[in-house]
């Protein structure tokens, strides 16, 4: 894509302060100017989404805030961005692009957004639960090469979902897993309690549930987590959501235990390295039903998103005035 910007000047005193969404898709760019206020600091809105890391010093010109969507910020180019105070980072998994404490050295902090898209990833993981246990992709492909495949099902009312991780995105998956009759299990680092779930152990989740959905932060303590012995724990056939992060899961624990049926189906919308590369091995499984990193994209949880985003930037201004 072209690299193009806009800006959007501002009419109050705020100073030296400024902003630059420097990875914004069209999407995202006509929310951030039709919800950004007249009374808000100056913001430069990059349509390039496709920017490499090495651009950003240049796309951000100095300012001191960077709102960044899904670009690698590395440690080397952040201390190339001469000014740079705060990262807004669009989600919560702002670990799988920067290095938040080597930034906080540098005298940048990362602040992230929570919440604004629980809805929205819930059902993304509720409609990847659905294809993997129908196999409509397969079928879908099949059908448009030409082959009548038909495809035994797994009925999921009454089976066992269980939720590794019990953050608000779990939590809406719970309320539409018990509307549909299934058995909702969960595991949490720190004990929770919620209207008809059962909180277990995790090996106990991983032994009973039909399909198991992670729901979890990325950091050096989950990095991996679901391994070839978890996996091996799991039941016989199960079917694995990831709508969180790819590298949560060890991959090739993973594609081996597909291409075995220890897992019958993976409905993966995250992996470890994003985008896919061209001739992955997932993209080989019959067994796997891909999507984009798109759980999130809706507009209702892109309007909640660029909101908090332009809160943290008030806050910013107001904190520093």
């Amino acid at each position: 894509m072209t690299s193009t910007s806009t800006s959007a000047n501002s009419t109050s005193n705020t100073g030296a302060w400024r902003a630059v969404f420097v990875d914004a898709n069209p999407t995202l760019t006509e929310v951030s100017l039709r919800l950004r206020r007249a009374d808000d600091l100056p913001l430069e809105v990059n349509q390039q989404p496709d920017i490499k890391s090495e651009g950003l010093p240049a796309a951000l010109g100095g300012a001191p805030i960077a709102i960044i969507d899904h670009t690698h910020l590395p440690t080397e180019i952040a201390r190339q961005c001469k000014g740079l105070k705060h990262v807004v980072f669009l989600g919560t998994g702002a670990r799988s692009y920067m290095h938040p404490e080597e930034l906080a050295e540098l005298g940048i902090t990362v602040h992230t957004i929570k919440g604004y898209g629980d809805t929205a990833v819930a059902e993304c993981a509720f409609a990847l639960m659905w294809a993997a246990a129908r196999n409509f992709a397969r079928m879908d492909r099949e059908m448009r090469a030409g082959n009548w495949l038909r495809s035994d099902a797994v009925q999921l009312t009454g089976k066992t979902i269980g939720l590794v991780g019990f953050g608000g995105i779990a939590q809406e998956l719970a309320r539409l897993a018990r509307g549909m009759g299934m058995r909702v299990l969960a595991w949490n680092r720190t004990p929770k309690t919620a209207e008809g779930v059962e909180f277990v152990d995790l090996d106990t989740l991983l032994k009973q549930s039909d399909v198991v959905s992670l729901h979890l932060l990325l950091n050096d303590e989950t990095s991996g987590m679901i391994n070839a012995q978890r996996i091996a724990s799991m039941r016989d056939g199960a079917i694995l959501i990831n709508t969180a992060r790819g590298a949560l899961v060890d991959e090739d624990a993973m594609i081996a235990a597909l291409r075995s049926g220890k897992i019958s189906h993976a409905g993966l919308d995250v992996f470890t390295v994003e985008p896919m590369p061209a001739g992955h091995v997932l993209t080989t499984l019959p067994n796997v039903t891909l999507s984009a990193h798109s759980a999130f994209r809706t507009p209702e949880a892109n309007n909640n998103l660029i909101e908090a985003a332009l809160q943290h930037c008030r806050q910013i201004v107001a904190t520093n005035a």
